[in-house]
């Protein structure tokens, strides 16, 4: 098959990084793999799998841009295109010309947020051959908003590269995570990964980080991802709280890492503390590693933890249900154990990117069968 992969992201987060392993996995499985970006996008050195001429960078700078839709309409005529797939709902119109000025070419969409989409959208979407929502929160969003016809949404859920968390587990040296870190050897270590702005939680995170402490005087704290607001706000915002709760001596700030495998094994607790979350790709990534979850039970969250069994779940924005998990958690290492070995193992059955990319294919390879019978 012949895919182009579209997305005008600026930033690298879970959908954005949804689509890399999408990209590279379907070119390894050996199809023709195209992938429209901005000039600046943090994708490209996620792209590896893929030909650096089957990379295409257009301005994208809003869902009417004229010029980036007509280019991406030429795109697909002249390589053959097949399948058209688009990530962003700004990128849908874009998309959408392209596909419908090329029949042949059949139009996919990823759902990637739980956020409502504009009723103009019901227009773009109904040119969809499908609507994939990555988990049933988001499925049932759609269509209670009669944004797209239920037929023709499908669920897929993201996957996690579990091989790639299984080599960090097994290579994993605790001792020297700490010294790298300047950490004591008693350490206990609750961090969480994500985005800096309001919606992920940080600040309720914090919060209840100030009254683990007063149990856990050996409990230490991470915060770890990048502030994308255009005056780092967010940022500075929790830096200020993080002194007005005295935890200075105690909160890590890290912007993202390349080898985030190593901070999820060297969490003894991964905290998230997200207001909304349509999946949690983060939250699955620490359960591949074996390491015990406390997460707010948001949307697709509550498709991805099993109270009690694979993690905990906590009401949203109760700062007092958090910590009282994390202090459970942190207290007992049984508990932490046990957990963390049932949420890796569920992971391995049910997120793996081998089903994702599975489902997708098979997606594809279905509309395609579709116009062959038309």
């Amino acid at each position: 098959m012949k895919i182009l992969y579209i997305s005008s992201a600026q930033s690298l987060g879970g959908g954005e990084r949804h689509l890399g392993d999408l990209a590279n996995g379907m070119a390894q499985r050996g199809h023709e793999v195209f992938v429209a970006l901005r000039p600046a996008s943090p994708l490209i050195q996620e792209l590896k799998n893929l030909r650096k001429e089957n990379l295409t960078t257009l301005p994208m700078r809003n869902a009417l841009d004229a010029k980036s839709a007509r280019d991406l309409s030429k795109l697909v005529t002249g390589k053959g295109i097949q399948i058209v797939h688009a990530h962003m709902a700004r990128d849908y119109t874009l998309a959408a010309y392209a596909t419908r000025k090329n029949p042949h070419a059949k139009l996919i969409v990823t759902r990637h947020v739980l956020f409502s989409l504009n009723p103009l959208h019901r227009i773009t979407l109904g040119r969809a051959a499908r609507v994939i929502a990555v988990s049933q929160a988001v499925a049932s969003q759609l269509s209670k908003s009669n944004i797209a016809a239920p037929e023709k949404i499908t669920v897929v859920h993201n996957g996690v590269d579990t091989a790639r968390f299984a080599i960090a587990r097994n290579r994993f040296d605790r001792s020297q995570f700490l010294r790298n870190w300047e950490l004591p050897e008693d350490s206990l270590l609750a961090g969480t990964v994500g985005e800096l702005t309001p919606l992920k939680g940080q600040a309720e995170f914090l919060k209840a980080a100030a009254q683990v402490v007063q149990h856990h005087p050996n409990a230490y704290f991470v915060i770890a991802g990048t502030d994308n607001s255009s005056d780092k706000t967010n940022g500075a915002a929790l830096e200020d709280l993080i002194l007005r709760l005295k935890l200075k001596e105690r909160v890590l700030s890290v912007p993202w890492m390349d080898d985030i495998a190593q901070l999820y094994c060297g969490l003894d607790v991964f905290v998230s503390a997200s207001h909304t979350e349509s999946f949690g790709l983060a939250i699955a990534e620490a359960m591949a590693c074996s390491t015990a979850v406390v997460a707010t039970a948001t949307g697709g969250v509550t498709e991805l933890v099993q109270p009690n069994e694979t993690g905990l779940l906590v009401q949203v924005g109760d700062v007092d249900d958090l910590a009282e998990a994390m202090l459970d958690l942190l207290g007992d290492k049984e508990k932490r154990v046990r957990l963390g070995r049932a949420a890796q193992q569920a992971i391995a059955s049910k997120f793996t990117i081998t089903r994702m990319l599975d489902n997708t294919e098979r997606i594809y390879r279905e509309e395609l069968e579709t116009t062959a019978t038309e």
